[in-house]
C-alpha cells in the first residue's frame, strides 16, 4: 500500500520534512516514490508547500496520508480541492473556495494562538494574586 508521509532532514534538533508518497512497508527516511512537497514544523505557523497535482494524483491511485499529513493537506486545502474537483465544480469556484479556506484557516489559528497567551498571562497575574494573598 502506498502510504503519503513524513521524510526527515534537517541536522539535529533541527528537522524538516520532505511529503513523500512511498511503499508502506519502507523505511521512515528509506527509498520514497515520489516528493510531493516540504514541511518545517520550526516556524510559527508550521511553513509547508505541497504539490496539489501531485498529491491528489496519488490520492486518487489510493495513496493513504498518515495523521499528520492528513492535516496538512487539509490546512493547504488540497482534500477540499479533491472533493470540488469530485462535484465537478469549475477551476474558478475551487480556488475562491481553496483561499477562502487557507483564510479562514489562518485566522483559527492566530485567534487560538491569542487565546493561548491569553490563558498565559491571566494564569500569571492569579499566581501572583495567590502569592500576594498568602504573604
Amino acid at each position: 500500500m502506498v502510504k503519503l508521509r513524513l521524510r526527515r532532514k534537517g541536522r539535529k534538533a533541527h528537522a524538516i520534512y520532505d511529503v513523500v508518497a512511498v511503499d508502506g512497508r519502507a523505511r521512515r527516511d528509506g527509498a520514497f516514490l515520489e516528493r510531493l512537497g516540504w514541511y518545517d514544523p520550526h516556524q510559527k505557523p508550521g511553513k509547508f508547500e505541497i504539490s496539489h497535482e501531485k498529491t491528489i494524483k496519488w490520492l486518487n491511485n489510493g495513496a493513504q496520508p498518515t495523521e499528520v499529513v492528513q492535516l496538512l493537506l487539509s490546512y493547504d486545502g488540497v482534500l477540499l480541492r479533491r472533493h470540488l474537483e469530485f462535484k465537478k465544480k469549475t477551476a474558478d469556484e475551487i480556488e475562491a473556495m481553496v483561499a477562502k479556506h487557507k483564510a479562514v484557516t489562518a485566522a483559527r489559528y492566530e485567534r487560538r494562538a491569542n487565546l493561548r497567551v491569553k490563558r498565559k498571562e491571566e494564569k500569571v497575574k492569579a499566581e501572583a494574586k495567590a502569592k500576594a494573598e498568602a504573604n
